[in-house]
């Protein structure tokens, strides 16, 4: 053992004199012989603390184990570090850890994804209060997404927790060669290769793991607990709010509301995000050009294309921010996956048209394949910023909304009382693009908050507070100053 290692268990050691010992119940080796061929690989510990505090070398931590930490697997391929990171907002704006929450935790894939690239979490404390939560995954992220954002949040709450990763594993470096690479952005000399653009791996399997992992986590939990959990909650940020949405309109016999933050609209007739995309690539290079001005023709159209407005300072601009990181390279990994004959390019992201692909290739079929239908049938909140300028709100939180009203066809009012939209105003995509724009919002403590009041309308038939904008500094209200959506996607 290093110096180091037996440090931090000395330092952890020091933080537990009051902690009891671990509950009764099933341990790690009746658990993993009770999941048995349903799991592969699988790593289970009995640890003093699940939250993402636990350093901890094996085997009591860590709960979040490093970057490339699975033997044989390219470099970039697992990343759970950085993924937690993504969704949530630097310290001190972090879930905040209170206290110690002991416990279980197991680790693997699933046993029947012939990639071997499909795995799961989960994390079972032993102060349990009957419950069980499942996470989705954002972009192309790890079963350890939601560590800092949503474990750490709902653990210390005692529920159980489980996560998956969508069947895929995040990306591997590759060159442009690679008929599948895409470059990280448009000035990148690199090129990496999406897993989930392979052939085995299509975006309709999003919604298969998040139910598999619910099913997994159950099990899990009775065997553990000696009970089922009462109820089961989804959550998920992005293509993991999309999962939490397909959740909740295809397993209502295993979920009991959900909680989607920022989660992507999928329509084979639009919005999406082939249709939303290549206009904010073709125009920002004029935009950029014009020194930023907000009434250049390059700004309009990134604007009409539903957009919210720039905020620059200095040399930095919002827009550009998204553009480096996600715009180009959203796009590639969609387009590549949905309609993968099209030149990216050769004949150029920012051309691409998606109605004429339609008449040229299955683009359309295989964005029905995997819709957003909003045919919901059990609570659901969404919670999404008016800055978001990767998923507008225009064009997905509002638009799924648009769809869940269009699905009710006169259904009463307790159907309407299912579905709610918190818009956040000045919220945006990426928490951190917080510390370059002061001017932007939070939305984890309201996705947090939302949280808490569908477990208070599920259990105890509390009333959702309705649709509204949250002011800046503001709170979800039961009598909100601005009911429904926000006037303005930004306000000074």
């Amino acid at each position: 053992m290093t110096r180091r290692a037996f440090s931090l268990i000395a330092l952890l050691a020091l933080m537990l004199p009051a902690v009891p010992a671990m509950a009764a119940g099933a341990r790690c080796p009746e658990i993993l012989q009770k999941l048995g061929n349903d799991v592969a690989d699988a790593v289970c510990f009995e640890s003093p603390d699940l939250t993402t505090n636990n350093v901890l070398p094996p085997p009591a931590g860590p709960t979040t184990p490093a970057n490339n930490s699975i033997p044989g697997l390219p470099v970039l391929a697992f990343t759970p570090v950085t993924d937690r990171g993504v969704i949530s907002p630097d310290p001190p704006d972090r879930t905040p850890i209170t206290k110690l929450v002991p416990g279980i935790q197991v680790q693997g894939r699933f046993a029947d994804d012939p990639t071997g690239e499909a795995r799961f979490l989960l994390r079972l404390p032993d102060d349990w209060n009957g419950k069980l939560v499942v996470a989705g995954a954002s972009g192309t992220r790890s079963e350890f997404n939601g560590d800092f954002a949503w474990s750490d949040f709902v653990l210390q709450k005692g529920y159980a927790y489980a996560s998956q990763n969508k069947g895929v594993l995040n990306l591997r470096l590759s060159t442009a060669a690679d008929p599948l690479a895409c470059r990280l952005n448009p000035g990148s000399p690199t090129f990496v290769h999406f897993f989930d653009n392979d052939p085995a791996k299509p975006f309709t399997q999003w919604q298969e793991f998040i139910v598999d992992a619910a099913k997994l986590a159950r099990d899990a939990v009775k065997i553990r607990y000696g009970q089922h959990p009462r109820r089961t909650y989804a959550v998920g940020t992005s293509n993991g709010g999309y999962q939490v949405r397909r959740a909740i309109e295809e397993a209502p016999d295993l979920f009991d509301g959900g909680v989607d933050w920022e989660g992507t609209f999928v329509d084979p007739h639009g919005p999406n995000v082939l249709i939303d995309l290549p206009p904010a690539i073709r125009n920002l290079p004029g935009y950029v050009a014009s020194g930023f001005a907000p009434t250049s023709e390059a700004a309009q159209n990134i604007r009409a294309a539903g957009y919210p407005p720039d905020l620059v300072s200095g040399a930095v601009s919002l827009w550009v921010l998204y553009s480096n990181a996600f715009w180009e390279v959203t796009f590639c990994q969609w387009q590549k996956r949905l309609d993968p004959t099209y030149d990216t390019y050769g004949a150029g992201a920012g051309n691409y048209n998606y109605v004429a692909r339609t008449a040229v290739s299955d683009v359309a079929d295989e964005f029905a394949a995997f819709e957003t239908t909003g045919k919901i049938k059990k609570p659901l909140v969404t919670v999404a910023g008016t800055m978001d300028a990767l998923l507008p709100i225009d064009r997905h939180a509002r638009a799924y909304a648009a769809k869940v009203a269009a699905s009710r066809r006169g259904d009463d009012d307790h159907r309407r009382s299912q579905f709610r939209l918190y818009e956040v105003q000045n919220g945006n995509h990426i928490e951190t693009f917080k510390n370059v724009f002061p001017q932007l919002e939070f939305l984890q403590p309201h996705a947090q908050r939302a949280f808490d009041l569908l477990v208070d309308h599920v259990e105890k038939g509390a009333k959702l507070p309705p649709d509204q904008c949250i002011p800046r500094g503001g709170v979800i209200s039961p009598n909100p100053a601005q009911p429904g959506q926000c006037a303005a996607l930004f306000v000074p």
